[in-house]
């Protein structure tokens, strides 16, 4: 008997698959059509290790039971290719990031097919390319035009290591996520687009997705949408006020001192006349090292210092209260300033404490001699709003001292890089002029071409110091410009790429609005957690953007959205070069075959769960796969006259029974496979398999289950079914249907296992108990002589299918 030699058979069907092209995408907008998108990688230097394709593998098994179903499947992938680990990787050999991307993306390339996935690569999409990023130039220049992008001078989060600045998004407890560098806050001047402006309809749309909602809610709360009131207070001796944002109008009476985040710029403004200047520079040095988490943390001790010389005037009473700084007030959050109610806020009742500060209560219910009360109530101390419940309270005071406000956590989106491998942003700075829009004939504005290039130390982008590509002729007025030398951030060309691959080659528009309304949106998305916050926000930014242009017809860019489980090493870590737990899947590919690597992964855990790499476990997905092989075998050693059935072995499993198996199996892995259940899908296969050992079966029913196997295991479902003299490939094939007629019997198949491996399965009648069940079991040559010396610690029963055994 042949065995199933992956060595050989694997990259045969490749080869013969992208002959035929039947990775491709028909070019139709008749059909019915499936989009299915996973989130495009980085290509970085190292290639993949195992724990990247287990999305790739799962948008593969679903793309082809959806073409297997009869829709027109579009699959693509690319690759994200700018960015700062390029960069860094660049400037640390000498070498241009270019020549370094082209390579790495090749080798994924070469890895991704290795493994069967059936990508349509003649989509295939970059965001290094200048033909991409011409589009991506060409829509920062539409939001330029509308009022979306602007230019700023405020304090940005700058890494000291990476040289550049960053968005608010990469950071990680306050530290550049890159390199984990502690960031700093620096004046620099940068591009800034206006995503708070779609804030509302960022948040509001949600409700319309298939996310789910731990998704949804990382969205909600990093918008961060508070409804508030803000309200002035004078400075004495000053024309300057100074605004909070606060939720609780109702406390206003209660106020006894005023905050600032030590980076307001009413600090600086202020600084003649704070007579301990000394002091409080010390505070504003010492706060810019420490993470966002680390200020803002409940339990943390509070710390500041008061601005003497400066007081404030309360508007609902006319008192005069003091003016700190505290670094639990952030400067990007609110106003950068808050009102203080110790009688009412845990924070700030701390903070007063600590310094003996004014406690004033004005909301009856709580005993602000031990603790703040932060709840409702009736007011007091508050003049003629005495008596009023909060509530009500809140809306009266607003009316007299404030005006309602809505504020967000989302910060206007930080777009500017300083650095080299990034889009160049298609602005023209004149001195006549001002600043003024590459014309879109001009597009793209490409990269100098260089060899390899150094940061220039002056916080400037390495593009300031290659005069000949920065000095430019205005293209208004004629006269002498200077190209913007800051460049896109990496997000930057991941935020639109969905559509490019629907018209990847179209010199004209972004996409074609006839074949953008066909395959748009997106109905299935699958990609790593991490990114469900920063990209998901900036994509639905910039999709809604160019749905208000009329570039594209839909609302949202994704209707469903799949997030995958990280797969740890063996020692429970991330598997990084670091640890030397890293494991490559060629070396995966080359001992137990591609299709082995794809079961395995599928049949790992739960799908959007960590779990741990085991090589060890990997042998029980080959075994399964022999099974099917050596099943198929046993009808190639036929004549083709008598291709009917596999001689009968003991009649375990009747025909009939088989048959009603076989239909629960088909109905199961359909919807395991809707619903991204890949495990227990595997499992039902397992168990069929298991049963068609023991049954005579047909060829049309061995058939059946190589259809239902191929989007798992495509390379030996292939070779099996031409083996068969089918001459149509199998993944071109219709998917079976369950007859829901079969799936009655008086007797049912139970399956037994011992420590989570299938051993036995047998048919008992509808209704048998575990007892019953467990005494035909124990008697089985099969079962015993997994027991023999061992103790059964545990059984678990799932009535009328399963008998799991645990022993010592």
């Amino acid at each position: 008997m042949n065995e199933y030699n992956h060595l050989k058979i694997e990259p045969k069907w490749r080869k013969i698959w992208e002959k035929k092209g039947i990775n491709k995408t028909k070019d139709t907008t008749k059909d019915s059509k499936f989009y299915v998108l996973d989130m495009f990688p980085y290509p970085s230097g190292d290639g993949l290790h195992v724990g990247h394709p287990r999305g790739y593998i799962s948008t593969d098994v679903y793309s082809r039971y959806m073409r297997m179903q009869g829709f027109n499947v579009l699959h693509p992938m690319g690759f994200d290719a700018f960015g700062l680990p390029a960069e860094n990787y660049a400037i640390k050999n000498k070498i241009s990031p270019d020549f370094a991307m082209k390579k790495n993306a090749k080798r994924y390339k070469e890895q991704m097919n290795m493994i069967g996935l059936n990508y349509d690569w003649s989509r295939e999409i970059n965001t290094t390319d200048p033909n991409y990023y011409k589009w991506t130039q060409w829509t920062f220049l539409q939001m330029f035009k509308n009022g979306l992008a602007y230019e700023s001078f405020e304090p940005i989060n700058w890494c000291p290591s990476c040289k550049t600045g960053l968005a608010n998004e990469d950071l990680e407890d306050g530290k550049c996520e890159r390199c984990g560098t502690q960031v700093e806050k620096k004046p620099m001047r940068q591009w800034v687009l206006r995503i708070t402006k779609y804030a509302d309809r960022l948040l509001n749309d949600l409700k319309d997705l298939n996310w789910s909602e731990n998704v949804k809610e990382s969205q909600r709360n990093w918008i961060g949408r508070s409804e508030g009131v803000e309200i002035e207070f004078q400075i004495l001796n000053s024309k300057s006020k100074i605004k909070v944002f606060t939720t609780r109008a109702d406390t206003l009476f209660g106020v006894t001192y005023v905050v600032l985040a030590p980076e307001n710029k009413l600090v600086q403004e202020l600084k003649s006349q704070i007579k301990n200047w000394g002091e409080v520079i010390k505070y504003i040095s010492e706060a810019k090292v420490k993470t966002e988490i680390e200020r803002t943390a409940i339990n943390k001790d509070k710390t500041g210092v008061e601005l003497k010389g400066i007081l404030i005037t309360n508007p609902a009473n006319g008192e005069k209260v003091p003016v700190w700084i505290s670094d639990y007030v952030l400067a990007d959050y609110g106003t950068g300033a808050v009102m203080a109610v110790p009688a009412h806020d845990e924070r700030d009742y701390a903070f007063a404490k600590k310094y003996s500060l004014p406690i004033k209560e004005v909301i009856s219910g709580g005993n602000i001699a031990e603790s703040a009360y932060v709840g409702n109530g009736k007011l007091i101390n508050s003049d003629k709003f005495n008596g009023l419940e909060s509530e009500k309270a809140r809306i009266e005071i607003t009316k007299v001292f404030g005006q309602e406000k809505i504020s967000y956590k989302l910060k206007d989106w930080v777009f500017s890089r300083q650095r080299y491998w990034g889009e160049p942003i298609p602005l023209i700075h004149c001195e006549k002029c001002g600043v003024v829009p590459v014309p879109e004939k001009d597009l793209p504005v490409k990269l100098p071409d260089v060899k390899f290039y150094e940061p220039t130390g002056t916080g400037e982008s390495p593009l300031a110091a290659i005069i000949k590509w920065v000095n430019v002729k205005c293209p208004k007025c004629g006269g002498k410009g200077k190209r913007e030398t800051n460049t896109m951030p990496q997000w930057a060309g991941s935020s639109w790429y969905y559509l490019r691959y629907i018209d990847p080659k179209n010199k004209k528009v972004l996409v074609d609005k006839k074949k953008e309304k066909y395959w748009s949106p997106v109905d299935l998305y699958v990609g790593g957690g991490e990114h469900n916050t920063r990209h998901l926000i900036y994509a639905r930014f910039w999709h809604k953007f160019l749905y208000d242009i009329g570039v594209v017809n839909y609302n949202e860019p994704f209707t469903k959205l799949m997030s995958v489980g990280m797969i740890l090493a063996s020692d429970g870590r991330k598997m990084s070069k670091r640890w030397g737990n890293v494991v490559n899947p060629d070396e995966v590919v080359k001992n137990v075959g591609a299709d082995t690597l794809r079961v395995y992964e599928m049949f790992m855990g739960p799908f959007d769960q960590e779990i741990a790499w085991s090589t060890d476990n990997m042998v029980g997905s080959r075994r399964f796969l022999d099974k099917v092989w050596r099943i198929g075998q046993n009808f190639f050693q036929k004549s083709p006259s008598s291709l009917n059935g596999i001689p009968n072995r003991s009649e375990d499993v009747s025909k009939e029974n088989f048959e009603i198996l076989l239909h629960k199996t088909i109905k199961k892995v359909t919807e395991d496979i809707l619903n991204f259940n890949f495990n227990t899908a595997i499992s039902a296969f397992m168990i069929l398999v298991n049963s068609a050992e023991k049954t005579e079966i047909t060829k049309s029913n061995y058939e059946i289950i190589l259809k239902l196997l191929a989007p798992f295991a495509p390379h030996l479902t292939e070779e099996i079914w031409a083996n068969l003299g089918n001459k149509k490939s199998i993944h071109m094939e219709n998917w079976p249907k369950c007859d829901d007629s079969k799936l009655v019997s008086d007797k049912l198949i139970i399956n037994v296992q011992i420590n989570g491996r299938p051993r036995a399965t047998f048919e008992m009648p509808v209704g048998c108990t575990q007892d019953e069940v467990e005494k035909v079991a124990l008697k089985l040559p099969e079962i015993s002589k997994w027991l023999i010396g061992k103790n059964i610690k545990k059984k678990m029963f799932i009535k009328g299918r399963i008998l799991t055994l645990i022993t010592d």
